[in-house]
């Protein structure tokens, strides 16, 4: 442990989570604010998994959280990595319920590795299954102990569901029904929409759908404010 090289970082604010849900270029959100208000050291070089597993059950370090490791990312503190790096944060697929103070966010059930993956001097989120076979690497933290706070801003448990489903609806009838019955006042022969109406809507309402593969509008931003988390655009 003492050939470890360490790096401080201070307390500050950083952004997690993607503001994009659509399904194939989207990823894992909200976009939210974490407000880490402790000062700790993280590890300039990330180790081997298996040799930080052990450092980590016979001393007092632990893995970086994704929250931890990406202050000092933000920083310029580091700059510089390999392949996956894993962290000790694990998700299912979303961030909703996320206590936001620097802690590792973790869920029960299946869930998937929260990473971050190195590709020409850049690190990216990066979400795999705890059993994928790819080599890993961790970074190590140490902080000095402190209770939990009871007050600290956390997301909430679910997303704003009403306003999803308005937002849905609304996107569907503009991108998909209206579409497809504009096509079929046009094209179609005389007296299609008078019979042909319910599969104009089915075929609307899969092609609203199907948009949501490549966009949704832009989600807001979860801002820390005290112990509570606010959205914004």
């Amino acid at each position: 442990m003492s050939s470890i090289e360490w790096i401080s970082v201070g307390p500050g604010s950083t952004y997690l989570g993607s503001n994009n849900r659509a399904i194939v270029l989207g990823a894992p959100g909200p976009r939210h604010e974490v407000s880490i208000q402790y000062s700790y050291e993280i590890s300039k070089e990330a180790l081997p998994l298996s040799e930080v597993l052990k450092l980590s059950d016979s001393t007092s370090l632990s893995i970086s959280s994704e929250s931890e490791w990406q202050l000092a990312y933000d920083r310029g503190l580091i700059t510089e990595g390999t392949g996956i790096e894993i962290l000790q944060d694990r998700i299912s697929s979303s961030y909703w319920g996320k206590i936001c103070d620097g802690r590792a966010f973790l869920v029960d059930g299946p869930n998937l590795e929260i990473c971050r993956q190195w590709v020409r001097s850049k690190a990216a989120p990066k979400y795999m299954p705890s059993d994928a076979k790819s080599p890993k690497l961790a970074r190590l933290v140490r902080r000095d102990a402190r209770e939990p706070n009871p007050m600290a801003p956390r997301l909430p448990k679910n997303p704003p569901r009403r306003r999803m489903i308005f937002e849905e609806v609304s996107i569907i009838t503009l991108l998909g029904i209206i579409p497809s019955f504009l096509w079929a006042h046009f094209n179609a022969s005389p007296g299609y929409i008078a019979t042909g109406w319910p599969g104009l809507v089915l075929g609307g309402v899969i092609l609203g759908l199907l948009s949501g593969l490549f966009w949704r509008p832009k989600q807001p931003t979860w801002w820390a404010e005290g112990s509570k988390m606010f959205p914004r655009r």
